[in-house]
């Protein structure tokens, strides 16, 4: 250990001693601060890509390396993988710093910030998924006895999805019992491991989940999860995303849909219908109101539709000049 601080106080390391340093955050991100398995995955992919990086120019790295490193980011991926994995390295040098590893920050003398482009979510017209709904119904009547509970399941994830906007990374990690029948009411644990509670106010949403239930009972019982596949084991979010698709190209559906759309919809529909924002940021989980502000831009058409009838404007009748 007393080679690495040398070689920290020297300013560089060789990236063979900082694998142990990157070893001991993840460790500190699991068990003392419990973030998601999927953050702690990707603190592990971003940070084995800058050793990687360090190591291909030589092994020791300092404020001429992580610039470098933050410019073959931009120069590689998009601007929104890119933060993330700036936001990775900010992370770990943030702790190496804490913990007393490293004397001085290099990332505080080095300009990360960079506007990231706007883009706008993709939704889905309302037509389109009654359409995909549809396809899914119609397959559960059309259905041998072996495929029918698989379509009810595939139902029921299609229905809570879009019933409380939710993630399909929350959907897939739901347990049985964080579905509650009796109060119509669904816990969901978001990023940060913040739990939100949802009203399910559909009776169509409450009963595909109680037929699903019924089938799939002991399978449920037996994983813990909620959503299961035919092994018993936690439904993938790569089944979501194939199960979505194969229903939209049933309904003849060109757009090619995923989980995350749903939730998009579920967003602007529920704008269009002129609630609250500060609502719909408690529904989808965001920390902050910026993030939810996004979808204000895809309502464009409601809004032009609201000035047309409502501007009092188109109720002024001015002579024209002359008359």
């Amino acid at each position: 250990m007393f080679l690495v601080f040398r070689l920290f106080e020297q300013g560089s390391v060789r990236m063979i001693e900082a694998q142990q340093l990157i070893s001991k955050f993840l460790d500190e991100c699991k068990y003392c601060k419990n973030l998601s398995d999927k953050t702690i995955k990707a603190y592990r992919i971003d940070l084995r890509q800058f050793k990687d990086f360090i190591d291909s120019m030589g092994g020791n790295f300092g404020k001429t390396e992580i610039t470098e490193y933050i410019s073959y980011l931009h120069k590689s991926f998009k601007p929104k993988t890119a933060k993330r994995k700036i936001a990775s390295l900010k992370a770990f040098f943030h702790y190496l710093e804490f913990e007393e590893f490293l004397a001085n920050n290099p990332l505080d003398k080095i300009k990360t910030q960079f506007k990231e482009p706007q883009v706008l979510p993709r939704t889905v017209p309302l037509e389109v998924l009654s359409r995909i709904f549809t396809e899914a119904y119609k397959s559960l009547n059309d259905a041998t006895k072996g495929n029918k509970k698989a379509v009810l399941r595939d139902i029921a994830v299609l229905e809570l999805l879009f019933a409380t906007g939710m993630r399909v990374s929350e959907l897939c990690a739901l347990n049985r019992n964080d579905i509650n029948f009796s109060e119509s009411t669904v816990k969901i644990l978001g990023k940060g491991s913040k739990e939100r509670i949802m009203q399910i106010a559909n009776d169509c949403v409450i009963m595909a989940l109680e037929k699903y239930v019924i089938n799939f009972e002991t399978s449920i019982s037996e994983s813990s999860y909620f959503f299961v596949n035919r092994l018993k084991r936690r439904l993938s979010e790569q089944s979501v995303r194939n199960m979505i698709s194969k229903y939209a190209e049933q309904a003849g559906v060109s757009q090619h849909i995923t989980p995350h759309m749903f939730r998009h919809s579920f967003a602007t529909l529920l704008l269009e219908e002129d609630v609250d924002i500060r609502c719909i940021q408690r529904m989808l989980g965001h920390s902050s109101i910026i993030t939810t502000q996004i979808y204000t831009d895809v309502c464009s058409e409601k809004q032009r539709q609201i000035l047309i009838q409502k501007h009092p404007r188109n109720k002024m009748v001015i002579a024209e000049d002359g008359d």
